[in-house]
């Protein structure tokens, strides 16, 4: 497992403020004076979207539900991905088959679709995470989101009363490598996050050279400013995958 890459509150070791993470303090201070928010965290793979979701939670002190989804194979259709889901919250909350989950829902100051829900393969051993599932599905998986906006829509009244955040990213394959389509893609980046930004809320986790250099010292102490810089040529401004690049030398 990538030692530098959060999936659980518990895994924070240090973190760094950033101007990225001063807007997401301030939009999330919305979600405990009122309902209906649906907030969207951006941000490139390696900028570090998790860890600034949990420590902004942990410093507004607000009482999230963090969704959990487990596949039981790469191979199910967009329909059993959203009944799985379901059932999942619904067991988790331990609410019986009566009880409307919107409703409870509603009792917590957000409902949060982050690692656990994106990458509970790295959590769970020998189980399947949405992200590795809409990999193998590719623009099939267009479909589970279409699902969800018709479930929307279908309960929007129901949703009026809850607050979502959802840390967003949609990895597509590009000339072999996997690009992020709201980030890594230029013009077709800023034409996803235009659309995305007129209905709901968005905040983008990105940083200046010096916020990225800081983070990565924050981990490696003896790390070589010039040596950052060399691997921010090559990497951007992702302090992650610098810090691998430190830390096995390639």
């Amino acid at each position: 497992m990538d030692e530098y890459k959060i999936n659980r509150p518990e895994e924070i070791r240090n973190f760094v403020a950033t101007q990225s993470y001063h807007h997401l303090l301030e939009v999330f201070q919305e979600l405990s004076n009122g309902n209906g928010h649906i907030i969207h965290v951006m941000g490139a793979p390696g900028t570090g979207k998790s860890i600034n979701i949990y420590s902004a939670i942990k410093e507004l002190e607000l009482n999230v539900y963090e969704v959990k989804l487990i596949l039981p194979s790469s191979d199910i259709n967009s329909k059993d991905v959203f009944r799985l889901m379901m059932e999942s919250i619904r067991e988790d909350l331990k609410l019986s088959p009566s009880e409307d989950i919107l409703s409870y829902l509603g009792n917590f100051d957000a409902v949060l679709f982050a690692d656990q829900f994106h990458d509970s393969q790295l959590i769970f051993e020998d189980k399947v995470g949405f992200s590795q599932w809409t990999d193998y599905k590719g623009f099939q998986s267009l479909n589970f989101y279409l699902i969800c906006i018709y479930e929307y829509l279908k309960h929007k009244n129901g949703f009026k009363d809850i607050n979502m955040v959802l840390q967003t990213a949609w990895r597509v394959r590009r000339g072999g490598k996997k690009k992020d389509l709201f980030t890594d893609m230029g013009i077709v980046s800023l034409l996803a996050k235009t659309m995305v930004d007129v209905p709901f809320e968005v905040v983008e986790i990105s940083y200046s050279e010096e916020e990225t250099i800081n983070i990565v010292k924050s981990h490696l102490t003896d790390a070589d400013v010039d040596t950052i810089k060399k691997y921010m040529k090559r990497y951007g401004n992702k302090p992650r995958f610098i810090c691998q690049a430190l830390k096995t030398g390639r």
